[in-house]
């Protein structure tokens, strides 16, 4: 059965309420039925529908600019860390932060501004925390893609309640050595592939990572090994091994040219693209970009990980993110959220809408 959600009522509370739904990634049906019902009864201006287990929502009102709103429903696994538990000033528990907060900011601006001088386009969507192939917004884009159409996005991840603008892309590559087996006792035999992986080691020791400012945001890029493999049994030489790497790379450059990079960096070795998605550039000189960013006071920062934003950047809209929570406590078993975040969020959001 859906529970009952008082969307205009105090945000802090309708967070509390979503985070004592339980949905971890591909369980979403009870908050997606919640959500749904929730709009539906307490938000009649707005149109509704449901996309599997996201669910959708906007105005019609025929403004000259359309602002979509975007926030995943799904949570990683539970580690001990529900039901919500309460301090004071904070909200404690899985998804307080990512992103169950920028949830309920969303609904409660759905629910109470139904005319806002922006058409408003909600979009609630599953499967963000687990495999790119089951996020939602590719099953929305690819099914109901003027949902995603508007002037600027606005994703409620968490951002310490400040303007976190574009993201930086990510890099996956495999760093492969073969050699020649022999037994250990005589190694002189072999070729130890394991050893031949030392000079690439080395050059991600010494490798010294591009800072970029872009739109007054800087980007501090990152090369770092994720993961070692090889060796066949203990006594002997092993032929293969891979070093996996994962590049971090700030959105003035394209997958393409961070791969042509990166094959520079390891000239000499096998190198495999095994895992990429582009970034998204800031997009502040938009003139709604430039609003929120004018909203919300401050000076915007770069989005160093990677967000959704770069979907929304890579149909042609100015995107940014903006919630509340300190993205570092995403995915950690201390997840907790500022009730002070969730309130800021909600008013600087409001202000920039009507």
């Amino acid at each position: 059965m859906p529970v009952e959600l008082d969307l205009a009522g105090d945000p802090v509370e309708l967070t509390a309420a979503l985070v004592d739904i339980p949905s971890v990634s591909g369980d979403e049906a009870m908050i997606a039925d919640s959500v749904e019902a929730a709009l539906r009864t307490r938000a009649p201006h707005l149109e509704v529908i449901r996309s599997g287990n996201s669910v959708l929502a906007r105005t019609t009102l025929g403004r000259r600019s359309r602002v979509v709103m975007a926030g995943h429903l799904d949570t990683v696994p539970v580690n001990d860390n529900l039901p919500l538990r309460r301090t004071e000033g904070r909200l404690h528990g899985l998804g307080t932060v990512d992103m169950k907060g920028g949830d309920a900011v969303m609904l409660h601006l759905a629910a109470t501004l139904p005319t806002p001088r922006h058409d408003v386009t909600f979009v609630f969507y599953d499967c963000e925390e687990i495999e790119a192939v089951r996020n939602g917004l590719r099953r929305i884009e690819r099914e109901l893609p003027d949902w995603l159409a508007g002037d600027l996005a606005i994703v409620c991840e968490p951002s310490n309640a400040v303007v976190e603008a574009g993201c930086q892309g990510t890099m996956r590559i495999e760093v492969r050595t073969t050699g020649r087996r022999a037994h250990t006792a005589r190694a002189w035999m072999g070729e130890n592939a394991i050893h031949a992986l030392s000079g690439a080691l080395a050059t991600l020791a010494a490798y010294d990572a591009r800072t970029v400012d872009i739109d007054g945001c800087t980007y501090r890029e990152g090369l770092q090994a994720v993961r070692v493999g090889g060796g066949v049994s203990g006594n002997v030489v092993p032929d293969e091994a891979v070093l996996t790497v994962n590049h971090r790379f700030a959105p003035d450059r394209g997958p393409a040219e961070a791969e042509a990079h990166l094959r520079t960096v390891f000239s000499g070795y096998d190198v495999t693209v095994t895992d990429v998605a582009a970034g998204a550039l800031p997009g502040l000189s938009a003139p709604s970009a430039a609003e929120l960013v004018a909203a919300a006071g401050g000076d915007p920062v770069a989005k160093l990980g990677w967000t959704d934003v770069a979907r929304f950047a890579a149909l042609g809209m100015p995107a940014v993110n903006f919630g509340p929570g300190d993205p570092t406590l995403a995915h950690t078993q201390q997840e907790n959220v500022p009730t002070e975040d969730i309130t800021r969020c909600a008013a600087v959001l409001a202000n920039f809408l009507v």
